[in-house]
């Protein structure tokens, strides 16, 4: 066996040890293995936020496209520049206040809670599933490419080694598991990209000298019209290219549940700054190993193959093996959490929520480990099959799980006045305006790009539904601060003190002696 396929496996294997390191503490309560008991700080917030963000798209599908289109990729890169500062901004205090408040442990169910809809827990936990599993399917592929290029061995070989290990601490670990593998792979996805970068640079002449060579092929590649001018003045399809990555984030089940999980609300300033720095650090650099590409590998069949090919290009074997263990720290930071989401929303918002309503906690987190495994067994049939290329099964699964939830997150904690139609009418008309606009290829044709199209088609489902619902009547009480007294109007306590399974009478005491409370006291 290669020394550098050997120092990959014992990468592997210091994954395993984080999962089962978690075991017992994860198996406590279902708190404790859906959400790791709401106690985490900034850095990790921050790190499995982004990391898990990611994915495999931004070592392969990101570097793709930036070698098939030249600088017009950029637009992509310009809006997760921001993505970060503009989810943790927008919902991470309200989340965190209100889904603590609500009682809620996973994504949907929030919704469900907060607009008294088990239509709204059915809905969004079919889309969730739905698309949840294609954005895995992509992770998986991803996976397989990536250790097949490392270790030589078959592509589904290498996809059952891979994805065994993300399964394996996954189920065993739970959520504590997933961010901290989470936090240790951001960082080591960063030294990897940067490192190709920096010898790339070097071979090259600096980003002028690589200018000068990319004009000298094909001077369209410098353009933000993409090659050949293929998106000439389609601001339509630019606007969705940067809007899809700075708000998109918002509508992730698997991204969203970070701000649920935070230790508190006083979190969120750190990891904006930590999550902000990360960005700048990582998030155009995959892009530039694509142009790069377009010089030092005119040749390359398959354009997602760009970053591993790079790292052998540029660095001996044993380095290319740590610098490709971040390829694979992206894909997997990406994969954990989305299985973990959809084991989450399996086992929480539909067994227990309408198969068996008084399960324990120590029967809940079974169920959720078999989910967990069962999700990632069925993604493993499929993407032995290779379905589209990773990056379009992620721009497709990603518009259509943004569309769907961003604007029914945002307006659970702006609006009063949303209610359970709104909502419903906004995942349905997001979600299905993306699938449609994708399917029948309608950018060609209308220079709107899927995610755009769907955005404008959720705010109007909203505001064409909302008339005809009903928002619940303890709502006027949640979103006005809470006195300095903590005096608690009847309405709420009754309503919430339910959630927290407090007695009525005591969610005033509960809001004073808590962060809630301090929350809402400012």
């Amino acid at each position: 066996m290669k020394l550098d396929t050997i120092i990959f496996l014992v990468y592997l294997v210091g994954l395993l040890v984080v999962g089962t390191y978690f075991t017992r503490k994860a198996s406590k309560s279902v708190d404790q293995y859906l959400l790791g008991g709401r106690s985490l700080g900034p850095a990790v917030t921050a790190l499995t936020m982004q990391s898990s963000s990611m994915s495999g798209y931004m070592f392969m599908g990101g570097p793709a496209l930036a070698f098939q289109q030249g600088w017009y990729a950029l637009w992509y890169a310009f809006g997760d520049a921001g993505g970060a500062i503009v989810n943790l901004s927008v919902l991470g205090k309200r989340m965190r206040r209100m889904s603590e408040m609500l009682g809620a442990l996973s994504p949907i169910e929030y919704l469900e809670k907060r607009f008294e809809s088990p239509a709204i827990r059915i809905v969004g936990s079919v889309i969730s599933i739905i698309f949840l599993f294609g954005y895995v399917f992509a992770q998986f592929i991803a996976s397989g490419k990536a250790l097949e290029q490392l270790t030589g061995l078959s592509y589904s070989t290498a996809l059952l080694i891979g994805v065994g290990v993300i399964i394996s601490y996954t189920v065993t670990g739970g959520y504590l598991a997933v961010v901290w593998t989470d936090f240790i792979q951001g960082i080591i996805m960063v030294i990897g990209v940067v490192g190709i970068a920096i010898m790339g640079f070097i071979h090259l002449g600096g980003l002028s000298g690589l200018n000068e060579q990319i004009a000298a092929i094909d001077p369209s590649y410098l353009s933000p019209w993409g090659k050949d001018l293929a998106y000439i003045g389609q601001w339509g399809v630019v606007l969705g290219a940067v809007l899809i990555y700075s708000i998109g984030y918002m509508g992730l089940p698997h991204v969203v549940v970070r701000h649920m999980s935070m230790k508190s609300t006083k979190t969120v300033k750190g990891a904006i700054l930590y999550a902000a720095t990360w960005n700048q650090l990582f998030v155009f650099t995959p892009y530039l190993l694509g142009f790069m590409a377009i010089v030092l590998l005119p040749e390359l069949n398959d354009p997602e193959m760009v970053i591993p090919t790079l790292a052998y290009e540029f660095f001996p074997g044993i380095m290319a093996a740590i610098l490709l263990s971040a390829v694979m720290a992206a894909i997997m930071s990406t994969s954990d959490s989305i299985l973990m989401q959809a084991g989450t929303i399996l086992s929480r918002d539909i067994y227990l929520r309408f198969i068996d309503k008084k399960a324990s906690d120590n029967k809940m987190v079974n169920i959720s480990r078999l989910c967990i495994l069962a999700a990632g067994v069925i993604g493993v049939i499929v993407a032995v099959y290779q379905p589209p290329s990773v990056f379009s099964l992620v721009i497709f699964s990603f518009g259509v799980l943004g569309n769907s939830f961003i604007v029914p997150y945002v307006v659970s904690v702006y609006s009063k006045n949303a209610n359970n139609i709104g909502v419903l009418c906004a995942m349905i008309f997001g979600g299905v305006t993306n699938i449609f606009w994708t399917s029948l290829e309608l950018q060609e044709a209308t220079y709107l790009h899927p995610f755009l199209a769907g955005l404008i088609m959720s705010v109007l489902g909203m505001l064409v539904g909302n008339p005809f619902g009903k928002k619940p009547a303890w709502i006027e009480d949640i979103f006005p601060e809470v006195k300095k007294g903590y005096s608690v109007p009847a309405s709420l306590d009754k309503k919430v003190s339910r959630h927290l399974n407090l007695e009525a009478g005591n969610l005033g005491k509960y809001l004073k002696e808590t962060q809630v409370g301090e929350d809402f006291s400012r």
